[in-house]
Parts: C-alpha cells; sequence; structure tokens
C-alpha cells in the first residue's frame, strides 16, 4: 500500500486555493462554498455529497484543501480518509463536524486529516483555516481540542506524558513544536525564527519521529496538552 505523502505546499504559489467541499446537506455546501467563494485567493473548484465523490474530486479536480463530513450516505469521511491513504499525493484534509466530543474526529486524524472544524465556525475564521491547511499548518477549533484529548489516551498525549515527552526535545524543537501548536505553516515558522523551509520541514519530521505523534496535528495538540501555549 501506498501511504499518503505531505501535502506541497508549492501548488498554492500559483496565487489560488483549489478547494473541494464534501457534505451529504446541500445547504451546508452552499454556504461553506459561498463563504469561501468570497476570497480572492481561494476558489471552490468542486463539490460533492459523499465520499466517492470526494474521491472522484480528488483524482480529477487537483485540490490543494478537501474540507470533508464525516457523516455522510454512501461512504462516510472515515472510510474516504482510509481510501484516500492508498493515494501518493492527496490535498489537505479538514474534516467537518458538528458534534465536540467525538470518536470520529480521533480516529480522522490517525487516518491522516490535517485538521478539524465545527461546522458553525465564523465565516472569516473558516477562510483562514483554508489558508493555513493548503500552506501545510495544523487545522485546530478550539472548541473541539479539549474534548479530542480524551479520544487521543496515548502515552505522549496525557498531561503528564506530554510535557515529559516534549521536556525531551531541544529547545529549537520546542520552540518548532511551539509555533506548529499555535497553527502556523512551515513558511510561517521559517520566518518567525529565521530558518529556511527545508530546515523546518526537517525540524517537524524529527518532532513526528521523537515524539511518536502520527501527523503535525497531533503534534499541535501535544503542544497544547503539554502546555507549550500556555
Amino acid at each position: 500500500m501506498t501511504t499518503q505523502t505531505e501535502f506541497d505546499t508549492t501548488a498554492v504559489e500559483r496565487g489560488t486555493i483549489r478547494v473541494g467541499v464534501v457534505d451529504d446537506e446541500p445547504m451546508a455546501r452552499s454556504f461553506v462554498s459561498k463563504i469561501l467563494g468570497a476570497a480572492a485567493d481561494v476558489e471552490v473548484v468542486a463539490e460533492g455529497a459523499d465520499g466517492a465523490e470526494a474521491l472522484e474530486l480528488v483524482r480529477t479536480k487537483e485540490l490543494d484543501v478537501l474540507l470533508l463530513d464525516l457523516r455522510m450516505p454512501r461512504m462516510d469521511g472515515l472510510d474516504t480518509l482510509r481510501e484516500l491513504r492508498r493515494q501518493v499525493r492527496v490535498p489537505a484534509v479538514v474534516v467537518l463536524t458538528t458534534f465536540h466530543a467525538d470518536q470520529a474526529v480521533a480516529t480522522a486524524l490517525r487516518l491522516g486529516a490535517k485538521g478539524f472544524l465545527l461546522k458553525h465556525i465564523e465565516p472569516a475564521e473558516l477562510v483562514r483555516a483554508v489558508r493555513v491547511a493548503a500552506n501545510g499548518g495544523a487545522v485546530l477549533d478550539p472548541a473541539l481540542t479539549n474534548d479530542l484529548m480524551g479520544h487521543l489516551a496515548t502515552h505522549h498525549l496525557d498531561r503528564i506524558g506530554a510535557a515529559a515527552e516534549v521536556a525531551r526535545l531541544s529547545a529549537r524543537l520546542r520552540d518548532v513544536l511551539r509555533l506548529v501548536g499555535m497553527g502556523r505553516s512551515n513558511g510561517e515558522i521559517a520566518e518567525e525564527l529565521r530558518l529556511s523551509d527545508s530546515t523546518v520541514r526537517g525540524y517537524v519530521s524529527e518532532i513526528l519521529a521523537a515524539t511518536g505523534c502520527a501527523n503535525r496535528v497531533t503534534a499541535a495538540v501535544l503542544a497544547q496538552r503539554a502546555g507549550l501555549l500556555d
């Protein structure tokens, strides 16, 4: 099986972020598409009503970001993520949910989702989240983060365990992890710490390997759990 690769941020250098919106509710799709379509640098290129249509969009539309509902008929969001793991290159997938404490959200992150948002997110925050995801950042809805901790009850996400895990990192890696926890993209981290993008990518990979985090989003949760953002 081919594993999912890291999102290539060069895709957004063309100036427009290409987004797909997949939700079984037509009103929800229309609302999200209208908000994103009003942003000068975002284009909603396609919509879908279930996971099967999401997979087709990924294959044919060269998306930078896929906004994916979890609970849909025929093929739900989790099954979609499982299928996407078989692809060589996929867009940054951001989960949309209405549930504050949902085991499915934690599972989605383990399956490669780059973040999660509640559907009642403010319009400006939705646009910002798409930009962050397109640039390789973690997208974390604060209203979901605390509830998610219980579902991500691995050794490195327990509060005491998280602090101990982070304490093993070098000061530079802790600086990078803190900025990952704040939702910064690699480019933004590089600018703030005066490093090259490639150096930051290397640091992020080192953090994931050292802490056992599955992806950038769980690393961001780890940063929050360890108190780096306090």
